[in-house]
């Protein structure tokens, strides 16, 4: 076989894995709006069925760690294996667990029902994302940090558009109304259908270029671990304090402020609007300025709202939530991108790993905290989340990504 033979395919898989996908990437991110639309349907009727069944916080907090932990303990390993053995049709698989779930939600007479339905929802999203992510990276073109602002902000906005829903259907017609949503997951599923058919055109030519491009990373091991740990504790941080907002942010405003459930629902959507609105700032600014900077900014920069939050008045609370929403949500896309960079080659596993770590802080978040409101009070919750931000200084130790480079080169 001559140079020539070789160096033509070569050329042509790099054309492709060079060129950024849009309509993919707007594909996935509609399919990852759907997703977290349904997944966000869970805490959105909380309030409904701790009435219904006369659930405590603690049980409140059982249920969303139930669904976090299956959210998140199979992440990694299914990026692990995908990383290998890539699997297009999974997505639409995972979809249908989620399907499953849905009915089971709708039909829920007690509080196991609860955990069945929200369980099999979790399956569902651990083998969505990490999986959706690498769909993403696929499509980038090299525009990495873009590519998952883009992803993210489908999540996003399905995570806000989830609790509206919820407060006009759910909330107005009861628990079985759920049946309803499984229709989006039916849509889900033909989306992931066709973006399992180009995936699978797109692994052959984009995995020909990785293993030409790849180049040995610069840091050692110890500072690739220690960096690793470093991000890790920041998604802690993040995650620890949404846990405060998507899970009791309702109870906290009928609880200080005397709303009605509807009412705390459009509060709480318009906090996930601004997290929506925010996504897509940390990717593209982390391209071009450094993600460091965009994870150091969107982490310990939100700290000096999240300690004011606690004493505002409903019209300042509902300001502060925004802004809240709009500096945090730019740290996720940053830092998952920055840790693909430490580990290259390793996109599902890493991607598995942050989100799964992240649904599991949630959902342990939610959990410590329901348990802490049942001892104390909601109020004390949202005092002690306060100073979660302040972890972001941290960042301070994480080595700069682009300058290592830029001096290799």
């Amino acid at each position: 076989m001559t140079n020539n033979s070789i160096a033509q395919p070569l050329e042509q898989a790099k054309s492709i894995a060079e060129k950024t996908v849009y309509s993919i990437l707007f594909t996935i991110s509609l399919s990852h709006l759907l997703n977290d639309m349904l997944q966000s349907l869970i805490p959105s009727i909380y309030p409904l069925v701790k009435t219904k069944y006369n659930l405590s916080f603690s049980d409140i907090g059982l249920i969303t760690l139930t669904y976090q932990l299956t959210a998140s303990l199979l992440q990694p390993f299914v990026g692990m294996y995908t990383d290998k053995k890539p699997k297009p049709y999974s997505l639409s698989i995972g979809m249908g667990f989620t399907l499953l779930g849905l009915m089971c939600l709708a039909v829920a007479s007690g509080f196991y029902w609860l955990l069945l339905s929200v369980g099999l929802i979790g399956i569902g999203s651990s083998i969505f994302h990490p999986e959706s992510s690498r769909v993403a990276h696929l499509a980038s073109g090299g525009k990495r940090g873009l590519a998952q602002s883009i992803f993210q902000l489908g999540g996003n906005a399905g995570s806000a558009l989830g609790p509206l829903l919820a407060a006009l259907i759910i909330v107005r017609f009861g628990q079985g109304s759920v049946m309803w949503f499984s229709l989006f997951a039916l849509l889900a599923i033909i989306i992931l259908a066709y973006i399992g058919n180009w995936y699978k055109g797109a692994i052959i030519p984009k995995t020909k270029v990785e293993k030409v491009q790849v180049e040995k990373h610069p840091f050692s091991a110890r500072r690739v671990s220690i960096s690793l740990g470093i991000l890790i504790v920041l998604i802690f941080s993040k995650y620890f304090y949404l846990a405060s907002m998507t899970s009791y942010y309702t109870f906290y405003l009928i609880d200080k402020f005397h709303l009605s459930v509807q009412s705390s629902q459009i509060h709480l959507f318009i906090f996930l609007g601004a997290v929506a609105a925010g996504t897509m700032a940390g990717g593209p600014l982390g391209d071009r300025f450094g993600r460091k900077y965009i994870i150091w900014i969107s982490i310990l920069g939100v700290a000096p709202f999240t300690m004011m939050l606690p004493y505002a008045n409903l019209y300042w609370t509902t300001i502060l939530s925004m802004i809240i929403g709009l500096i945090i949500s730019s740290a996720f896309s940053a830092i998952l991108v920055y840790a693909q960079e430490l580990m290259p080659g390793k996109v599902g596993m890493i991607a598995g790993l942050f989100f799964g770590f992240a649904f599991g802080m949630g959902g342990l978040g939610s959990a410590v905290l329901g348990k802490l409101a049942d001892s104390t009070s909601i109020n004390y919750v949202f005092h002690v989340c306060a100073y979660l931000p302040l972890i972001g200084i941290l960042t301070a130790f994480l080595p700069n990504l682009e300058v290592k480079r830029k001096k290799i080169a």
